[in-house]
């Protein structure tokens, strides 16, 4: 955030519990004290109870001076909510035994910690135009898509383009990886911007 110079935030969405998709949720404070209004936190309700547990002082009925400011609102996984006029429909995926959300906006899709997606939800996945999805490395995983299971992905959804996020150090140097890749697959990388047609 700060890299980029990000200045406001409208939104902070969490995909799960796991520490490195939720632990930077204190640093919103910056954007509390310029913006001067809660942040809205979308989560489903069983993250939203690990959040409360971790982040204590931000939920207590005596908060802890300048402790962020949130307010949370609840993703239900068969209904779609909306964010500054964008309609965000969840897509729920298996992270070894625990269901984590993807999201679909309009033709872009974003699913991370994912070893097995369900038909159904495959199914809400299907047209879109960019797809970011996990791949970990080449080896084999319990809870993520290794580079081969994701290519499995990619092929039965034939986006426009997609991105390999959650890569491990494991995968090897991104200018080796990307020329073995499918011409349209390539693995993403941290500041990067993505445009899209409206």
């Amino acid at each position: 955030m700060l890299r980029t110079g990000v200045s406001h935030l409208d939104a902070v969405i969490l995909t799960h519990e796991h520490n490195d998709h939720m632990i930077g949720v204190d640093d919103v404070r910056p954007f509390n004290f310029r913006q001067k209004e809660d942040i809205p936190v979308y989560a489903a309700e069983r993250v939203q109870k690990d959040l409360k547990l971790r982040f204590e002082y931000v939920f207590s009925a005596n908060k802890y001076p300048g402790a962020p400011s949130l307010a949370l609102r609840t993703i239900s996984k068969n209904e779609s909510f909306e964010i500054k006029g964008l309609e965000f429909q969840p897509i729920e995926v298996i992270h070894g035994k625990l269901p984590v959300l993807g999201f679909r906006i309009g033709d872009f899709t974003y699913i991370t910690d994912a070893r097995t997606i369900a038909p159904e939800e495959m199914a809400k996945i299907e047209g879109t135009k960019i797809l970011i999805l996990n791949a970990l490395h080449y080896y084999d995983h319990y809870s993520h898509f290794n580079v081969p299971q994701a290519l499995e992905v990619i092929e039965k959804i034939k986006p426009e383009q997609a991105f390999l996020t959650h890569v491990s150090h494991h995968m090897g140097l991104s200018s080796e990886i990307n020329k073995i890749l499918p011409d349209n697959v390539k693995l993403a990388y941290d500041q990067q911007v993505i445009e899209m047609e409206e």
